[in-house]
């Protein structure tokens, strides 16, 4: 993930839909991208989430349900998206909400696999023995 250069679309619209759980950002180069608030959390870049380095990740499990509870600008490069599991310290840069959307596809299910390889669950009070 590299930083803002000045080809980076920055978003043009940011709609949080409360009700469907989903973050709708639209781009100055016109794409338009719907993420589930799941997969935001899931994918925060903060390093409760990412760890310190490849292989460090923590799996998020049981986020099914999770929901942006406020979205807080950070400077003109970046939002904070705090979420209904208190979880508020992931930073995404306009590069790395780009690149979450073009590699939505890919990611989620990556996410799934790793999911179902720990025998994880994405419901909130289940976790799989």
């Amino acid at each position: 993930m590299g930083g803002l250069t000045p080809s980076t679309p920055i978003p043009t619209e940011i709609k949080l839909h409360k009700q469907d759980r989903m973050l709708e950002v639209a781009f100055s180069d016109g794409k338009r991208f719907a993420f589930s608030c799941e997969y935001l959390r899931v994918y925060s870049p903060s390093a409760e989430v990412r760890g310190h380095g490849p292989g460090q990740e923590t799996l998020q499990v049981g986020k099914k349900d999770v929901e942006i509870t406020d979205i807080q600008p950070v400077g003109q490069y970046a939002v904070t998206l705090v979420f209904s599991d208190g979880h508020d310290s992931g930073i995404y840069s306009w590069d790395y909400l780009y690149d979450l959307g073009m590699e939505q596809e890919f990611y989620w299910q990556n996410y799934l696999r790793r999911m179902a390889e720990a025998g994880a669950s994405r419901e909130s009070k289940a976790l799989v023995k």
